[in-house]
């Protein structure tokens, strides 16, 4: 932040360096991941108890990897079962076709998975190490190791062995067209093939409605009724900013925005500026003030005698109890209900994206931003990408370029292509003060110049984390039942961030589980609660709709789109224009 780091000719040399550094490196500090390296290297040096015990397990894996040749060279069938010497873990699907069963694929594979292992017992233990540097020692040593992996290579993969001898080498030629492609979209901002058959407001973002509200910030949507009468009180959307709104409003049978208007209930919803450099000196509190504050107003004004349930999506969800805290000190508070979708109000236990958070990193990400004015959105993904690199880097190499294929573009593809940037400042604060420290939990953020605290919310809680959500683990997410006092709803969907938050009903394969912790209950730590708490089949939207209409009062005639003699406050049709800016 400028405050903070107050600008002289000698820190702007520094600054415009790591500016640059930084657009070579994606954004990855390389102090920070020598640091790491350093912390772990010193640590075992010094650890002669530690050497030695990796010494015995390398022969020991050794000795059972050279058993499971002899073995194999026996008999030189199909591997049986429970033959191997070791097996991938469940989330590793690279070696599960039966080709990899054969000879000499399984030797390829045996052998990665127990380097694999060793590396892992090499640099995890090491007494003295922060449990920080070991994760960040940790991640990428397997992220580099992933590169080596045998599935990624022609002459050591039997299915794209087998692929290739099949189709004469033509898998080759197309994943070489795909390559360079792919290679010509992403230099020209182009998108992923396929994602122009999904555009805003055609096939995506189509639930009926009026932009009736505009500032720097944000275009407020005000959707139409579909029910002679609608719930008394609005529902309004706080949705991330990092990305675009309409996750909410997909495809017309997966759009959470449809589902509750369908439902009876006026929605609301923010559609969020996609900033530029001059826009660089936003905050968080001005996020707050023209974003949360001034949606808020604007339907009271609309619905007016009526208080509002809110809806927090992520980093909106945030950025929502942070606008309920500071309410909450007022005498009356529009808010009577918070929904919180995969939102975190303590950040100690982040998941992975802590590995891209200390205070190198963050320092180096906020001289690009100084540089630039804002986080770009590439630069965003790239941190995404990495957390997932298996699934997202790696698997696309072999299906796109190696198998020559091309997976289906689906509605949520196309909007996780497109993503938003993010303000100098605001991203700045939230790294250092939310991320980082973890001011709002620990009662040291402020708004307006006043400490706000979560436990002076009052209003009943819905809280939603996702199983595999790797951005906000659900554990996280949890957290905030030992940080409110008010009562909390919580409930865990199968899924990840974005799936399990996308599960409309009849959607296959979903399940749930839900529990309610009254104000003064006991705590129950988030591994006995999953022991205990019983699995439902089916979304998580039809228990989540039960919830609200216990929080409603009484049906009406729906609100008039705008308010009262709103003809005049109708800006345009949703989805409006901030979404439609690259």
């Amino acid at each position: 932040m400028e405050h903070s780091h107050p600008t002289t000719s000698i820190n702007s040399l520094d600054r415009l360096i790591h500016a640059a550094e930084g657009k070579m490196t994606a954004g990855i500090s390389p102090t920070s991941m020598l640091l790491a390296y350093m912390d772990w290297a010193i640590h075992l040096a010094n650890s002669p108890g530690k050497q030695g015990e990796l010494v015995k397990k390398a022969i020991k894996k050794n000795s059972r990897f050279l058993s499971y040749v002899v073995k194999r060279l026996a008999h030189l069938g199909p591997e049986s079962e429970g033959e191997c010497c070791i097996k991938p873990l469940p989330q590793d699907k690279r070696f599960s076709s039966e080709g990899w069963g054969k000879l000499p694929f399984s030797f390829y594979a045996q052998s990665f998975l127990l380097t694999q292992q060793w590396w892992h017992n090499a640099i995890t233990g090491v007494h003295g190490v922060s449990k920080h540097h070991e994760n960040v020692v940790s991640f990428t040593t397997r992220q580099l190791l992933d590169v080596i992996s045998p599935s990624n290579f022609l002459i050591t993969n039997p299915d794209l062995l087998l692929a290739t001898e099949q189709e004469g080498g033509m898998n080759l030629v197309r994943g070489a067209q795909n390559f360079l492609e792919d290679w010509e979209r992403n230099q020209s901002g182009a998108g992923p093939v396929g994602v122009e058959s999904f555009q805003v407001g055609k096939n995506l973002a189509t639930t009926a409605g009026k932009v009736i509200y505009s500032n720097r910030l944000i275009e407020l949507i005000q959707y139409s009724p579909t029910t002679e009468k609608v719930y008394a009180e609005p529902i309004l959307f706080v949705p991330a900013w990092i990305m675009k709104y309409y996750i909410m409003d997909l495809s017309e049978q997966n759009s959470m925005v449809k589902f509750l208007v369908d439902q009876g209930h006026t929605v609301f919803m923010i559609s969020w500026k996609n900033p530029t450099e001059t826009d660089r000196d936003l905050g968080l509190e001005d996020y707050i003030d023209l974003g949360v504050m001034a949606a808020l107003k604007q339907v009271s004004s609309t619905v007016p005698d009526q208080k509002i349930h809110t809806v927090g999506y992520c980093l909106g969800g945030t950025l929502l109890t942070l606008a309920a805290t500071a309410l909450a000190k007022e005498e009356h508070s529009p808010i009577v209900s918070m929904t919180l979708l995969a939102a975190q109000t303590d950040f100690a236990e982040a998941g992975e994206l802590m590995l891209f958070t200390d205070h190198s990193q963050v320092a180096y990400l906020e001289d690009m931003m100084w540089d630039q004015g804002y986080l770009d959105t590439k630069q965003m993904a790239g941190a995404f990408q990495l957390l997932r690199s298996n699934d997202l880097i790696w698997s696309k190499v072999l299906h796109d370029y190696l198998m020559g294929k091309r997976a289906a573009m689906n509605d949520l593809m196309a909007w996780n292509s497109d993503a938003t940037r993010m303000p100098y400042r605001m991203h700045s604060e939230y790294l250092e003060q939310l991320f980082m420290n973890n001011d709002f939990s620990e009662h040291r953020y402020r708004v307006h110049g006043k400490s706000v605290s979560l436990g002076d919310i009052r209003c009943p809680l819905f809280v939603v984390g996702a199983e595999k959500d790797h951005v906000a683990p659900w554990k996280s997410v949890y957290k905030i039942k030992n940080l409110t006092r008010t009562d909390v709803t919580f409930l865990l969907a199968s899924g990840g961030h974005n799936a399990g938050i996308i599960s409309e009903p009849g959607h296959p394969r979903r399940h749930y589980r839900v529990s309610l912790k009254k104000k003064g209950d006991k705590y129950l730590s988030p591994d006995k609660w999953l022991e205990t708490t019983e699995i439902t089949e089916g979304s998580w939207w039809l228990e989540w709709q039960k919830w609200l209409e216990g929080q409603c009062k009484k049906k009406v005639l729906p609100p008039e789109m705008g308010g009262k003699n709103g003809a005049g406050h109708l800006l345009a049709d949703a989805p409006g224009q901030y979404v439609l800016e690259g």
